[in-house]
């Protein structure tokens, strides 16, 4: 009879942020998430002396055939509805607290495996180590920078009715154009207190926060580093900025285009790769000038984001902003330094720091999927030596090669992209498209405010 393995005291190795946050209570829950094709959070709670670090978990592979309205999607994938198990390890490098609950919650993001121990290749986590290993074995290694932009807004329980902007500490609706003020910002200090107060708790840093463009729109902007490291933050922040407002009586929203006439929230990504052996950023050459890679990195990002659009803008709602909003979402993959007018941007900087800003990403995708989507571009421009169109040298808006308009032509490029469908994995591009087409499909069911307004009486 084989002895059992004795139970690992996972809660003698917590963070010392929990440990703080804990102020001596024993950890009563723990949740196992993972994120979806959304990039929402499902999965498991149980009662803490449950949790074992080392058993497995098992969730339907089903969870990923929905659309975003929860709708489940037919495939041409073999005994689809036979809903294999998929097993969930929890990262126990992801533990942190879940501040908003009452009682004292841990919380760890889980990598999938099939039941024959294989990483499951659609899962979101799983596709950007993917594209991480890639990297890696070159001998290179991704860096990134993700900057989150948000809208508070008053609660909106009539989906009918216009979302608008809360109130302030003032007693008034946020004004729209008030970016970097800090009156602006104060407005909703109670809320900010909060996140920095989650984030805390949780052991997220943050870099800068900022008032945007919009009406109630702000900026979180974090700290650069690996790139699961930063999707993980992405993702507990989506969450936590969301409780944090909920909190204080507003919702947050990451919707690209949620208010009309105001501008629309990006997740720029700042991306740059340095040397594994020597640490050396491998776009800048000894004398500081760009190296060759550098501009295949743009270069592969020119050619290959007209093929991956989808991952980056995911929703019929992603191309109001793309479409409409001129600078604040550049719909041109052209490329200069210091231009807010292109969709990718290299900031000014130290030949350390050299970067390229994709301006492209909406705020709305799963930042797992969007952050392997433009490295893979990237990758595949320094691997194909890939060279880029000569450097914007004006303001942008109009270009030869736009972005897309709609989803509907996004996916008919993304379909067609073998290059970047063998970089991310073809199981999961297949998956992503299908459900992509579904949601579209679905969307245009719908009949919209706008058509019962303007047609009902005068059509």
């Amino acid at each position: 009879m084989q002895t059992p393995k004795p139970k690992t005291n996972w809660q003698a190795n917590l963070p010392e942020e929990f440990i703080a946050h804990a102020n001596g209570r024993r950890v009563d829950e723990v949740e196992c998430i993972i994120p979806d094709l959304a990039g929402t959070a499902r999965g498991k709670a149980m009662p803490a002396y449950k949790f074992d670090p080392d058993s497995e978990l098992a969730l339907p592979i089903s969870l990923f055939y929905q659309t975003i309205s929860g709708e489940y999607v037919d495939m041409e994938i073999e005994n689809q509805w036979m809903e294999r198990d998929v097993i969930l390890r929890p990262d126990m490098d992801t533990v942190c607290a879940v501040p908003w609950s009452d009682d004292l919650t841990a919380q760890a993001i889980c990598d999938m495996f099939t039941r024959e121990g294989e990483p499951l290749p659609i899962a979101p986590r799983n596709v950007l180590r993917r594209v991480i290993n890639l990297y890696e074995q070159k001998g290179w290694r991704a860096v990134v920078a993700p900057e989150l932009e948000f809208y508070l807004t008053k609660p909106n329980r009539d989906p009918n009715e216009p979302i608008e902007p809360p109130l302030g500490r003032t007693g008034r609706k946020g004004a729209s154009r008030q970016v970097y003020s800090m009156t602006a910002v104060d407005e909703y200090g109670p809320v900010i207190d909060t996140i920095y107060d989650f984030a805390e708790a949780q052991g997220l840093r943050i870099d800068t926060v900022i008032q945007e463009g919009g009406a109630g729109q702000i900026e979180i902007n974090l700290m650069h580093g690996d790139p699961l490291n930063l999707a993980d933050q992405v993702f507990y922040f989506k969450r936590t900025i969301r409780e944090a407002a909920l909190k204080n009586g507003v919702f947050a929203t990451f919707m690209a285009k949620p208010i009309r006439d105001e501008p629309g929230s990006a997740m720029h990504v700042h991306q740059s790769i340095v040397d594994i052996e020597t640490g050396q950023n491998i776009f800048s050459n000894k004398d500081g000038s760009a190296s060759d890679l550098f501009r295949n990195f743009i270069g592969g990002s020119q050619r290959y984001i007209q093929d991956v659009v989808p991952l980056l803008a995911p929703y019929v709602n992603s191309y109001r902003r793309i479409t409409v909003d001129g600078q604040s979402a550049p719909a041109n993959l052209e490329w200069a330094q210091d231009n807010r007018t292109t969709g990718l941007r290299v900031p000014h900087s130290g030949p350390a720091a050299r970067r390229l800003e994709n301006r492209v990403i909406g705020m709305d995708c799963n930042p797992y999927i969007a952050i392997a989507a433009s490295l893979a571009c990237g990758y595949l421009g320094m691997i194909n030596k890939v060279e880029p169109r000569p450097e914007a040298t004006t303001e942008v808006w109009e270009a030869d090669e736009p972005l897309p308009h709609s989803l509907a032509v996004a996916l008919q490029n993304f379909e067609t992209a073998e290059e970047i469908r063998d970089t991310l994995g073809e199981e999961f591009c297949r998956l992503y498209h299908d459900i992509k087409r579904a949601e579209y499909e679905e969307y245009h069911r719908e009949i919209s405010p706008w058509e019962r307004q303007h047609l009902l009486l005068n059509a």
